[in-house]
């Protein structure tokens, strides 16, 4: 419930009746206020006399910001004029328009001013050489409000097309990342109203006035749409201004109204009745408000917040008000080992030490020794040697880094953070699991691709489920511990031959799901106790055991197998190494036990899955998609890459950048989701997928010549071009067959398989054969001195009945290479020989 509001402080009348700014300086020492007339007021903060006037200035001011040093001011006229603090003079023209100036905002270590003003381009001027200028120029419409982050990487743009426009000021040309829709309204720069861009000062979201008199708060990780403080004004809103810990957020309205309104709660703690207000500005440090409006007056107002809520701009910085806050969400790297706590010697001056007993070393033997050689043995002023400090390596040991392990976070394969109030779940080939965020309880949808077997169903979740999986059986949730309620397990299987059973169980108190996976025999859940919790499909638990890599990371599984990554010991780039392990559960066999995740230094693991073949897949932040080979085997196991989605045909140009989300892998392709616009993860709507053909990266793809139609046509050029391409059509056919055939053939072993996975197999090695007999004939064509090329060929061909080699040596007698034809005949000799002996 509001407050009361606290004694009301006297109008100052400033200036002359018109549009009127405030701003404070960083220090809180002085308050700038410029208006319609040709006089500049600085207020000294805690002195209620006159203020000092500066008359050396423009006529019509229409915006100001200060630094601690000097001030910038923008007027009608067009120019922007700079000030200085200490002496209060003017000190000279920043920039020169031929339009009004309407905003103007320094960065925050005060290096640049950028200048917006009814030119269709803003400039960012360098406060001290002013001949240095970047332009802004990829919005088109003139700019009503600017602002600078909290770090100054970036500047946000409040133009008159209702949009908010986001340059990224890291690289020398700043650069148009962003354009944030549907936001603010679309209003002239001569308009009294406000669409400026007010920047919590976590950094992390900013707030905007909307057309429906509400202020929308948008995070800057994906500038989707957060928390809303609503229902608040009677009219449009004019000003708005967080305090400095961002505890409270400070507008005003046509209402007649300024509102206080607590951040974490969007809630209104107080309401002033001040009309006209244009601008409102925060003292850094003090429970102190100033603020100005369309009347010249000034209004300085100590005890601004009300007693009962002083406390709140006490606290530290306070988080901006999220749906879902990131830093909330659970993370292995929250979970860091406590460096151990050292006991360091007394220190000189502490009580009890030996130099303060015996009041440091005499005076006499100050100069005992002459340390005429460097070697460190004279004891300094303070009683120490002066070289004690130095390491092997001639380094201060106050200057040595120490390494703090980087430890991969955990994530759940197939779904994305929150963005806004939406968030997926799950998403695979069979459907895909998503949910809405409803202030109290959350709504989730499940959909099929094929309409046929399932049908799509909702439900109102008030448990908040955050994590899914779904197979062709069932849909799995889980959601986070709260409060006294601990983390709960719920399984829904799709269709059963008895009543549809579905099953619910809790984890012990304190105990969060980090990842978990489902197959057709087993639910896997990996916790933030580093335990990994084994079910049936029907909730029986199966096994409980703590890995021996840890924190854990994620998990994936397939029918009887199971799959834990974690990680493992720092490695000398200070990020820990991820080891996975691989355990048939209902065997009790562990394949492989703490391997290594293959990843390249720096990159990081984005997904891990089983393709259709049941082969553990897994795709790193490179780009990479690689597979296990021989995984069924303990110590034999090997990452094998199946593309480099960066060596793309359709990225060869480098035009186009864009990213993938993976989904799966099946019918020997990779499916996945295009991300453009620099997106990380999908959103709504739901985009289509995609699949790409697998292709070992062996070399970069050179975007193809166009033809020259002034050449002439003789063929020879195309011709070659053709055969390079074959034989690297050929290279990438050898490769993949030969990691299905050892796939498969890891299968065969493994299960002693039936006679329909033995003629696979059969068929698969006889198609290995036919491709090298294709590469066989490439090599003949070209000449005789691919001959060895050639012959190599040949002895890598499995078969051993002799017919592929008999068909070898027709190819070389067809080109006529009749030497080489020889030497295939005695490979074929050779191999009926040791047939010959085997059956012996």
């Amino acid at each position: 419930m509001a407050s009361t509001a606290p004694p009301r402080p006297r109008a100052r009348p400033a200036h002359t009746q018109g549009p009127t700014h405030c701003a404070y300086t960083p220090d809180g020492t002085k308050l700038v206020t410029v208006g319609s007339n040709n006089t500049i007021r600085l207020y000294k903060t805690g002195f209620d006399g006159e203020p000092i006037n500066i008359d050396d200035c423009q006529e019509q001011n229409l915006s100001v910001d200060a630094s601690n040093e000097f001030f910038v001011v923008g007027s009608e006229d067009g120019t922007v004029s700079l000030y200085s603090i200490p002496n209060a003079t003017f000190d000279k023209f920043l920039l020169r328009c031929s339009l009004p100036i309407r905003d103007v905002a320094l960065s925050p270590d005060s290096k640049w001013c950028a200048v917006a003003s009814d030119e269709l381009t803003v400039k960012l001027v360098q406060t001290e050489d002013n001949s240095k200028i970047r332009h802004l120029k990829e919005h088109n419409k003139p700019t009503k409000h600017l602002a600078f982050d909290t770090k100054g990487s970036t500047i946000t743009l409040a133009c008159t097309d209702g949009i908010v426009y986001v340059y990224s000021l890291t690289s020398d040309e700043p650069e148009l990342i962003r354009k944030v829709d549907g936001i603010i309204g679309a209003l002239e720069t001569e308009s009294e109203l406000s669409s400026g861009v007010a920047w919590h000062p976590d950094g992390r979201a900013f707030a905007v006035p909307t057309p429906t008199r509400d202020i929308q708060v948008v995070s800057k990780n994906d500038w989707e749409k957060q928390r809303a403080f609503a229902h608040g004004h009677n009219g449009d809103i004019t000003a708005l201004a967080w305090s400095p810990n961002g505890a409270i957020l400070a507008s005003a309205g046509k209402d007649k109204k300024i509102l206080l309104w607590e951040t974490k709660t969007q809630g209104v703690i107080a309401r002033l009745d001040y009309a006209n207000v244009m601008d409102i500005s925060w003292h850094p440090t003090d429970n102190l408000v100033s603020f100005t409006n369309s009347d010249g007056e000034v209004y300085i107002h100590p005890d601004f917040v009300p007693e009962q809520f002083v406390s709140l701009l006490r606290l530290g910085k306070q988080p901006a008000p999220f749906i879902h806050d990131p830093l909330a969400e659970i993370s292995a790297n929250i979970r860091r080992p406590e460096p151990p706590k050292v006991i360091g010697r007394p220190r000189r001056d502490s009580a009890g030490s030996y130099d303060s007993l015996m009041d440091g070393p005499l005076p006499e033997d100050a100069d005992f020794v002459d340390d005429d050689d460097g070697a460190g043995y004279v004891i300094n002023r303070n009683g120490k040697r002066m070289l004690d400090d130095i390491d092997v390596f001639g380094e201060p040991l106050s200057k040595r880094s120490h390494i703090e392990p980087e430890y991969h976070e955990a994530f759940q394969p197939g779904s994305t953070p929150w963005r806004g109030n939406r968030k997926y779940l799950c998403l695979n080939l069979i459907g895909f699991v998503w949910t809405v965020d409803q202030d109290g309880h959350n709504t989730v949808t499940v959909e099929f691709y094929d309409h046929e077997f399932h049908r799509d169903f909702h439900f109102t979740d008030t448990f908040l489920y955050d994590k899914a999986c779904l197979t062709e059986n069932g849909t799995l949730f889980s959601c986070p511990p709260k409060y006294d309620t601990p983390a709960t397990i719920f399984y829904r299987p799709h269709e059963t031959w008895t009543n549809r059973a579905d099953w619910r169980t809790q984890l012990p108190k304190g105990e969060a799901v980090l990842a978990m996976s489902l197959s057709d025999s087993f639910v896997t859940v990996t916790t933030t106790a580093n335990y990994v919790r084994i079910y049936t499909l029907f909730g029986i638990p199966y096994r409980v055991y703590r890995p021996k890599s840890t924190p854990m990371v994620t998990c994936a599984s397939w029918r009887d197998y199971v799959m834990t990554i974690g990680n493992g010991p720092v490695g000398a780039d200070g990020y820990t190494r991820l080891l996975y392990t691989i355990e048939n559960a209902k065997r009790d066999e562990i394949c492989q036990n703490e391997d290594t995740v293959a990843l390249p230094e720096g990159a990081t693991l984005k997904s891990v899955f089983f393709s259709d073949n049941g082969d553990p897949c897994i795709y790193d932040s490179t780009g990479t998609l690689l597979t296990l080979l021989h995984w069924r085997q303990p110590s034999r196991a090997s990452w094998v890459p199946l593309l480099d989605t960066k060596l793309l045909p359709r990225l060869a140009s480098g035009r186009k950048t864009e990213t993938y989300f993976p989904i799966a892998v099946a019918d020997n392709k990779f499916h996945c989701i295009i991300l453009k616009g620099g997106d990380q993860y999908p959103y709504f709507p739901r985009p289509l997928l995609s699949e790409f053909d697998f292709s070992v990266p062996l070399t970069s793809e050179p975007p193809k010549p166009k033809p020259n139609p002034d050449a002439m046509d003789d063929g020879t050029p195309e011709e070659e071009d053709d055969g390079e391409s074959e034989t690297r059509k050929l290279e990438q056919q050898y490769l993949l067959k030969g990691i299905a055939a050892a796939q498969l053939r890891d299968l065969v072993e493994a299960t002693s398989g039936g006679h329909a996975q033995r003629s696979s197999l059969a068929r698969l090695e006889l198609e290995i054969d036919k491709t090298l007999l294709q590469f066989l004939a490439i090599e003949c064509r070209e000449g005789e001195d691919r001959g060895m090329r050639a012959l190599e060929l040949v002895e890598l061909m499995r078969d051993r009945t002799g017919r592929m080699v008999e068909a070898a040596g027709k190819v070389a007698e067809r080109y006529g290479r009749s030497i080489l034809g020889e030497k295939i005949r005695e490979i074929g000799e050779r191999r009926i020989n040791v047939m010959d002996e085997d059956d012996f």
